[in-house]
């Protein structure tokens, strides 16, 4: 530790690693110190200079006298003093919570914004943003701001917050971080100095925030009458992490910050306030990926696909794996994505569609996609592939585990052989895609989505798809069991259910017994119902988190009586007769 004067107060500044390296600059918020980096300097040490310091009135740095002394000029005279004392001319800050809202201010501020290389935010906007957001967002985005940011109004009155801190806030602190974040307590968090901390940093609130309007002259973010800002007034590089669980800033604000940078990424994290001590790992990669990339390094593809431009598409940037992706939905659902701006990985067991897909999604849309053969149904290439994918792509952000086949036939006609490759491509390989990249998103710590394709036959039985229909009622609770597992990590989970769809499926199918080969492709035909209208479902249900979507009238009509009047279904079942359609669903 070394100290650093600063107009009325002493900082208490440390530093880790070699002063040779890119210097980041960790800025802690209330009531923390900069012990709460603790986890992420420690991983961040090796290949940068990390440089932390308590804020005025915390941990071992002194405190002013009056509630004035704590107002942003000050807070950006003590950055400027801390950078001063490194001797870089430029570094990577990095602020969560108050220093947050301190980064922003710093990249505002004339002469001080040019000693910053990148800003890393996460756990607070910028005070001049949030003022505009609260004057000129939607109405409801604002009401449930103003419903987060309840402890505002209560750290400004008198008295009373320092008496809580003085008894049972304390308390109430770890439990939270107990209850909320899934963390513990350890040495220097909550520090030692917690109270004084806490009552000390009271004044950042009183003395900040303020009524004052947005475009006050004293905001350094400019907007018209109408609420139009002037264009974008930070030029600093800005990385946005935005923890999904967090309880005190919602999405909308943190989305409208875009609008201010120019070159902004914004990326989530399943975590709570305190991310950087229960997901260390993550916010330590995404700190150095950042500060790297803004050094003038190769961005990550996960890194790219987080930059924000106007006028992106949907799904720009994003990394989509899907399995039988050469023909029927899988095909439809590819190019779909693709359309949206996705990089699309197109795994097929027939190479040769698979690259007609990915040369058809190059020619005709522009986008990039990538051909892969694999048979689901095997294990080793079913790791084989995760594990190339993750080497040559990235982590995917979203897993379409389409691949499927189809036996048709009375059960007694199903041979052993029948039934054991039906479940082991339509189950097993449904399986393979989500243990293998659920685990692969999991570790990456950035959410996702997996789409597992079941069919009206996962929940309408049928005399005619014994094998058929156990598989794709497997698949939809595999998918509902999945889902409630991985929520915590930000990743969803979907089982698109489609009724009777247009698609190769019913050629391609095996039929025992009674052959209705004929019959079901003519009647599917007729039915007429595409794969990119499946598609369509598909991208909206990754974009809204759906759990079960039934797709087409018979589909929902199916899915409906199921939950209403199961035994109606079994009726039908018996009554059926083996001319009927079998719900091909691929």
């Amino acid at each position: 530790m070394r100290w650093v004067e600063s107009d009325d107060v002493r900082l208490a500044v440390f530093e880790e690693g070699d002063p040779g390296d890119p210097t980041i600059l960790l800025v802690h918020g209330y009531p923390d110190t900069h012990r709460v980096w603790d986890e992420v300097a420690e991983r961040l040490r090796d290949r940068f200079h990390v440089v932390r310091y308590d804020v005025r009135g915390a941990g071992s740095s002194t405190a002013p006298r009056h509630t004035r002394d704590y107002a942003f000029d000050r807070l950006a005279a003590d950055l400027t003093a801390v950078l001063d004392a490194i001797g870089k001319p430029r570094v990577h800050l990095v602020g969560h919570d108050w220093g947050s809202l301190q980064g922003w201010d710093a990249v505002t501020r004339p002469g001080l914004r040019d000693r910053v290389a990148s800003f890393t935010s996460f756990g607070g906007p910028g005070l001049a943003q949030w003022r505009h957001f609260m004057r000129y967002g939607r109405r409801r985005d604002v009401l449930s701001q103003r419903a987060k940011s309840w402890y505002i109004g209560v750290f400004r009155l008198p008295v009373l917050p320092e008496v809580a801190w003085s008894t049972f806030m304390p308390r109430v602190l770890e439990r939270t971080m107990r209850l909320n974040e899934g963390i513990e307590p350890r040495p220097g968090h909550p520090a030692d100095t917690l109270v004084s901390d806490a009552r000390n940093g009271l004044r950042l609130y009183r003395s900040n925030m303020t009524d004052r309007p947005a475009g006050d002259p004293s905001d350094r973010s400019r907007v018209d009458d109408a609420g139009r800002g002037d264009g974008p007034n930070v030029a600093v590089p800005v990385q946005l992490i935005e923890p999904t669980r967090d309880p005190f800033v919602t999405p909308a604000l943190l989305a409208s910050l875009g609008q201010w940078v120019p070159r902004f990424w914004h990326r989530k994290i399943a975590a709570g306030h305190w991310a950087q001590r229960s997901h260390p790992e993550v916010i330590a990669r995404m700190i150095a990926e950042f500060a790297t990339h803004t050094d003038g390094g190769t961005p990550t593809r996960s890194l790219r696909g987080a930059r924000v431009e106007e006028g992106q598409k949907a799904f720009h940037g994003q990394l989509v794996v899907i399995t039988g992706a050469g023909s029927g939905i899988g095909r439809a659902t590819a190019r779909a994505f693709a359309a949206h701006g996705a990089e699309v990985v197109c795994a097929d067991l027939d190479l040769e569609a698979a690259a007609r897909t990915a040369d058809g999604i190059a020619k005709d849309l522009g986008g990039t996609a990538h051909a892969v053969r694999v048979d689901v149904a095997d294990t080793t290439q079913m790791e084989d592939f995760a594990r190339n994918i993750r080497a040559e792509y990235g982590v995917p952000d979203i897993v379409v585990n389409n691949a499927g086949i189809a036996v048709s036939g009375p059960f007694l006609d199903h041979s052993v052989d029948d039934w054991r490759r039906t479940l082991d491509v339509n189950l097993w390989g449904v399986i393979h895609g989500c243990r293998l990249f659920a685990a692969q998103m999991v570790e990456r710590g950035e959410g996702g989505h997996i789409v597992n394709i079941a069919s009206l036959a996962a929940f309408v039985p049928s005399r005619l798809l014994p094998a058929y229909s156990t598989s794709k009622a497997a698949v939809k609770m595999l998918s509902e069991c999945l889902r409630a597992e991985v929520a915590a990590q930000g990743i969803g989970v979907t089982a698109i259910c489609p009724g009777f769809v247009s698609t190769p499926i019913a050629h391609n199918a095996t039929y025992v017994g009674p052959d209705i080969r004929e019959t079901a492709e003519q009647r599917l035909a007729r039915r007429g119902y595409p794969p990119e209208r499946v598609a369509a479902h598909i991208l909206r249900a990754v974009h809204r988190d759906q759990a079960v979507v039934p797709v087409n009238a018979e589909g929902k009509i199916g899915y409906a009586l199921s939950r209403i009047s199961p035994g109606v279904l079994r009726r039908l079942a018996r009554v059926t007769g083996v001319t009927g359609i079998p719900p091909f669903a691929r």
